[in-house]
């Protein structure tokens, strides 16, 4: 059939219609994307080239190096070594599991190795850089970075690592460093960014803890350009960050480490301290242990080696441990019976070995009894009935309080871990604890430093540092930090009268010099020198009625655990007190045969500044000294300031 042509036009006109609605979409289209094209390539530009270029530059953080903690005498007791390791970044590596397989057949990775860091690839942001190896040999070292077009996202880099030369004689002092974990970052309000990189250390216990912000520093920073596979090309910038404080100690490495061997395998506890200043120059538990253990991470056979020790090697006996101080705190109760007016150095007291009050007997070590005595020869002789029967005058309030007078039951300021406070009990404090009232025999008990008294080595140094200068000497533990000296605190004097520090004084002379002292095998010879001193003794059983009738059981013939302590405090010269020294040995038996040897011959390393002379001691012991000094091992601390161990 034939169209005609009107039939031609109206098709015609539809096309052309159809055409125009179809270049019109077109049209519109292309100025849509002529518009798009233009905001992104012209409006959006510098947002994008900003973009561009993180995608091309990353930006790392460089860990500062870590301050370094000296001694008195600037010798290195925790430094920083190189440190070989290895990292990988998860955005640069792509295909972690199979980088970390190549990876493992460079250099040796254990299965739990590669385990440990996948799940910390997945934790972390995935521009953080996870240490995956770490104290690598230089030979691994090498492989890495031989083999490095093979492994995306892995570095090897050169770090620095914590390093303790002294190890063990410094181990409860400095403490030591680990990586930072959940629990650190939770305790601390905003923290340093540089804190997020992992396995990023950070003290734990002791001076690197305390002082922690101090030693750390501040980050620096690096740009790096990567190519397309993440493969680190060339670094465009770097920003050294601010090393950490240098911290120098008080403590002198030489007496710390003789102290340390003094004290063998005993579980013992040693303060030296200097009389004047009162920076301390040794603080030893013994035990110790090896802190780089820890920050190399300790396998679980050498901690259970430490825990499982009977001996709490882990435990800081000079502040943390808390003693009944026996004997030594007769001189508290001395001067409070003597600032209070109930006695004076010449009133006598009869004792008959034994002391009753309200129907019970007190008894005196010694069990015949020490006849009269005065305030000088009941510290000589160490009398308890003595005490006993003064403290009854006294009370236990004022008795409490010279304690805190003399720096018992108060807690030192100090930059170490878990401090104890001691106790130094009154009515109030037992009627707070324990919802009932003093009992007479509570101060029978307390005025020769037992029942409810508890004090650290620590205190009883302080205690005898108070009454060899007559001040409220504060214990002080770092002497400079950088270059700035850390100012002393003030000691004001003791209300405490002269001639009362006098005669305790002297019945400590008396103790170590006197016909009857108690310690008299341990005195000085060296009259230059001569010391003043308490032994003590404290208990750490209770001894029943049928015992003491049958005769004590001696200490060396009961289980090391069941053996008393043994305590000394001493201070000298006397007449001029230079270093006061405390000692407590677990379970040693008695103060006058096992803690005073100690303080002696530690005392004497301060005054002479190296191995005591035999000239000092007394004629008939110089041959047994001698072949003890030979028979010790000390370290030459000299060696520790090496140039690999500097920052």
């Amino acid at each position: 059939m034939r169209r005609t042509a009107k039939d031609t036009e109206e098709s015609a006109r539809k096309v052309r219609r159809r055409a125009v609605l179809m270049g019109g979409a077109m049209g519109a289209f292309v100025a849509v994307l002529g518009a798009r094209m233009r905001y992104l390539s012209v409006d959006q530009a510098d947002e994008f080239r900003l973009l561009a270029e993180e995608n091309r530059i990353n930006i790392r953080l460089i860990p500062p190096a870590r301050g370094l903690i000296l001694d008195r005498n600037g010798k290195l007791v925790a430094g920083n070594e190189q440190n070989y390791r290895v990292v990988i970044t998860r955005e640069d590596a792509g295909d972690v599991d199979l980088v970390l397989r190549r990876l493992a057949s460079i250099v040796p990775l254990s299965p739990e190795d590669i385990e440990k860091t996948r799940k910390e690839v997945e934790r972390r942001s995935p521009f953080v850089p996870i240490i995956v190896a770490d104290r690598l040999s230089w030979t691994d070292f090498s492989k890495i970075a031989l083999n490095a077009p093979s492994l995306p996202g892995v570095t090897p880099e050169v770090g620095l690592s914590r390093a303790y030369p002294l190890d063990i004689d410094f181990a409860h002092v400095v403490g030591y460093v680990g990586p930072v974990s959940e629990k650190d970052l939770e305790g601390i309000e905003n923290p340093d960014p540089v804190l997020q990189i992992p396995k990023f250390q950070i003290g734990k216990i002791g001076v690197e803890r305390w002082t922690e912000d101090l030693l750390r520093g501040k980050a620096g920073q690096k740009r790096i350009e990567v190519n397309s596979v993440g493969r680190v090309m060339r670094e465009l910038e770097r920003v050294e960050g601010n090393p950490g404080e240098n911290i120098r100690l008080t403590i002198d490495a030489d007496i710390q480490n003789f102290t340390q061997v003094r004290l063998g395998t005993e579980s013992a506890a040693v303060v030296a301290m200097d009389v004047e200043t009162g920076d301390i120059l040794s603080i030893v538990s013994s035990p110790s242990f090896d802190p780089n253990l820890f920050v190399r991470g300790i396998s679980q056979k050498d901690y259970s080696v430490l825990m499982e020790n009977d001996h709490r090697p882990l435990a800081n006996k000079t502040v943390q441990g808390a003693y009944p101080p026996g004997s030594t705190f007769k001189m508290v109760t001395a001067l409070a019976a003597l600032g209070a007016g109930v006695i004076s150095p010449q009133t006598g007291v009869y004792c008959p070995g034994h002391y009753e009050v309200g129907g019970r007997r007190f008894h005196c070590w010694k069990r015949g009894g020490h006849g009269t005595v005065s305030l000088g020869s009941a510290l000589a002789e160490s009398c308890d009935v003595y005490f006993y029967d003064v403290a009854q005058k006294v009370g236990i309030d004022k008795i409490a309080e010279m304690g805190r007078l003399l720096g018992l039951g108060e807690k030192p300021d100090l930059p170490m871990s878990a401090i104890t406070a001691g106790v130094m009990p009154d009515k109030a404090w037992v009627r707070e604890r324990y919802g009932q009232e003093w009992r007479i025999g509570d101060t029978i008990n307390a005025s020769i430093g037992q029942g409810y008294v508890l004090t650290s080595p620590l205190q009883l140094a302080v205690m005898a540092a108070r009454i060899a200068s007559g001040r409220a000497v504060a214990p002080r533990l770092i002497k400079m930090i950088g270059t700035e000296e850390v100012p002393l605190a003030e000691a004001p004097a003791l209300p405490v009268q002269a001639a009362h520090l006098d005669a305790v004084r002297r019945g400590m002379y008396e103790v170590m010099n006197g016909t009857h002292g108690t310690a008299k095998s341990s005195r000085i010879a060296d009259e230059t020198m001569l010391m003043a001193g308490k032994t003590g003794t404290a208990q750490v059983r209770n001894i029943s009625a049928a015992e003491r009738a049958a005769g004590v059981v001696s200490n060396d013939q009961l289980p090391w655990e069941r053996r008393d302590h043994a305590l000394f405090v001493c201070f000298a010269p006397y007449d001029r007190p230079k270093v006061a020294v405390s000692v407590v040995v677990e379970h040693g038996g008695g103060g006058s045969t096992v803690a005073a040897p100690i303080a002696r011959d530690v005392l004497l390393y301060c005054l002479t500044g190296g191995l005591p002379p035999l000239e000092a001691y007394p004629a008939a012991q110089r041959g047994r000294i001698e072949t003890q000094f030979k028979e010790m091992k000390l370290r030459d601390t000299g060696a520790a300031t090496s140039a690999k161990s500097r920052a």
